[in-house]
């Protein structure tokens, strides 16, 4: 389970699932198109540059990843970006020294041999089956471990440029030496490599944390805790709005709000299989001090809460499917180097969702659930996404039992997207214990992906909790449960639009959609005040800027701050009764009638324009 879905992986999930790529055939899939063979022909450069360059060190592992490539050794010496002009310079000499890359299989006896001063690829070959056909791959005077996936020749590599550097634990186990990890990029020419450095900037500038901080909306502190945002009021305003929206979408698609508690009995968590499959995730069980025996459980998820809520009251077949949605807080345990500001947190509130159905209404629903998703994120703006659709594995009996049923759901969603027209990539052995699920990854105008929307379907629950309706014969039926979040947690929502907007968010997301700017307060100010009274009394947020500062001061000031309007008020326009309009795009559209404008803003928000 992850901070934002249970049983789900998000894009830092899907990174951490790599820290051991050797054991990984999920990682020699970014070796196999062009750009991930030149990215890993990069890593092996690095290696035999660092090797040269520093004798002493340990090599571990190297692969290519998403926009390039690291490696993870082992050396006392620490190092920095001052370092990394001298790597960098024999890396581009071996390339242009356009050495073959050759590879052969050699026995496990030879690769013990080769290796046998290097303890982490002695590690790999050990851990490995005795039938293993093991590969090394060698150019100029260096020779590695190796899948392949390689160019023809170092100089089939382009360009490089090498990133930063960070710790990171052999194989992902805190118990085991903490390495150092250089990560790279490699492209196969200067423009491609300048567009990405670009883009790399044009991420810092968007980056939700320092923007959250200059534009007022949350705050993490210490005292209350990692993981744990505080919104302040502009953050909470935008939060507001989100949360609205979602609510007003569901209701149209006949979706019913209920309120569940933030803690539940253990016994709650242990029937629905939370608590043994997701036990590290959560928080610890909370005795309760009348009674030893009895222990709570801050909540991780509604849906147990939600299957109590369905048993309250005998169904039948007609009632049938029952809609349910909570915006709830959850609680979920992350490590502490995982935190992420507010894309990744220990409280997260979900606009969760839970379809209960008849297994002929499982298609339709799933659609339905589909359309909502969609709406939503055309609103904001989000129209570049593609789904990721986790299997069962057929392997493994023992997590997912009836191999039959599996099939039968997962042919359903895949028939649904097949008929939408939906891009989606099938993984299996990705689904949680009780069924397959669909995972929306969101591009945003960076082309960077976020995990937002899931929906997924439970075959297990269901039963686990007894939950039943009487069908047309009169017998009790198990129903199928369908989870479901919107956009997963608010506040990684929030996170990912800050980033796309650039903090700039369209009139009806803004924290403060206008500024009065009076010219003198002395002689404007009562104008501005009673124009922001009557902006509010309409409800827009609206505020008045009279400090003793330049009026071009405040103007460029409400400008930083990404306010959509700016009305500046003189004499002239307070004898009119008007404003004059100012956008925060640097458009002037002059004096505007204090009605006229109102009437453009209303329109604006109602339409939910998002540019």
């Amino acid at each position: 389970m992850n901070a934002q879905q249970v049983g789900g992986l998000n894009a830092q999930d899907m990174e951490n699932k790599h820290l051991d790529p050797l054991a990984s055939e999920d990682v020699a899939d970014y070796a196999k198109d062009e750009l991930g063979k030149l990215r890993h022909s990069a890593a092996h450069v690095l290696a035999g540059v660092l090797k040269e360059l520093y004798p002493d060190i340990q090599l571990a592992i190297g692969p290519a990843i998403e926009n390039g490539f690291y490696y993870d050794v082992d050396l006392e010496h620490r190092f920095t970006e001052e370092d990394f002009a001298a790597i960098e310079g024999r890396m581009r000499e071996v390339i242009a020294g356009d050495y073959p890359f050759e590879g052969r299989v050699v026995s496990r006896a030879e690769a013990l041999e080769l290796f046998k001063h290097a303890p982490y690829k002695l590690e790999i070959i050990n851990d490995l089956p005795a039938d293993a056909e093991l590969r090394v791959y060698h150019h100029y005077n260096f020779e590695d471990l190796c899948r392949g996936g390689h160019t023809a020749t170092t100089g089939g590599i382009g360009v490089v440029k090498l990133m930063s550097v960070a710790g990171a634990y052999w194989r992902g186990d805190e118990k085991r030496p903490m390495l150092q990890r250089l990560y790279g990029t490699a492209w196969r020419a200067q423009e491609e490599l300048d567009q990405y450095l670009y883009r790399i900037e044009e991420a810092k500038r968007r980056d939700h944390r320092k923007l959250g901080k200059e534009l007022g909306l949350f705050i993490i502190s210490d005292l209350t805790g990692p993981g744990l945002p505080l919104l302040l009021p502009k953050g909470e305003a935008i939060r507001y709005e989100m949360e609205q929206y979602v609510r007003e979408v569901q209701r149209k698609y006949g979706y019913q709000f209920v309120r569940t508690n933030n803690i539940g009995r253990k016994e709650l968590y242990i029937q629905s299989g939370h608590l043994e499959h997701y036990k590290d995730s959560m928080y610890p069980l909370m005795e309760d001090p009348e009674d030893p025996d009895e222990s709570y459980a801050l909540k991780p998820m509604n849906c147990p809460h939600h299957f109590v809520l369905y048993k309250s009251s005998l169904h039948s077949y007609r009632d049938l499917p029952v809609r349910y949605a909570e915006f709830s807080t959850l609680y979920r345990y992350e490590r502490s180097g995982q935190l992420t500001g507010m894309a990744r947190v220990r409280s997260l509130t979900q606009d969760d969702a839970h379809i209960i159905c008849r297994e002929d209404q499982v298609a339709a629903e799933f659609e339905r659930r589909l359309k909502v998703v969609r709406e939503v994120l055309a609103t904001y703006g989000l129209y570049d996404y593609w789904l990721r659709l986790s299997l069962h594995d057929p392997k493994d009996a023992n997590k997912y039992g009836d191999t039959t049923v599996w099939q039968q759901a997962e042919d359903t969603l895949r028939e649904v997207m097949d008929r939408l027209g939906i891009q989606y990539i099938a993984v299996e052995g990705e689904a949680a214990f009780y069924g397959p699920k669909m995972d929306l990854m969101v591009r945003d105008v960076l082309g960077r992906e976020w995990q937002m929307s899931t929906i997924q379907l439970d075959l297990v629950q269901p039963r686990r909790f007894n939950m039943e309706y009487i069908g047309e014969d009169g017998q009790p039926h198990i129903p199928v449960v369908i989870h479901s979040a919107v956009t997963g947690s608010e506040e990684r929502t929030m996170a990912m639009l800050i980033e796309h907007y650039a903090g700039a968010f369209p009139l009806w997301l803004a924290p403060v959609q206008a500024v009065l700017i009076p010219i003198s307060d002395l002689k404007h100010g009562d104008y501005a005040r009673e124009v922001a009274e009557r902006m509010l009394q309409v409800g827009f947020r609206a505020e008045v800027d009279d400090r003793k500062e330049r009026m071009q001061a405040r103007i460029r000031d409400a400008q930083l701050q990404k306010v959509p309007y700016m009305l500046i008020m003189g004499d002239k326009e307070r004898d009119a009764n008007a404003v004059a309009v100012r956008l925060r795009s640097g458009e002037d559209l002059g004096p505007v009638p204090l009605d006229q404008l109102i009437e453009r803003m209303t329109q604006e928000v109602r339409e939910r324009k998002h540019n």
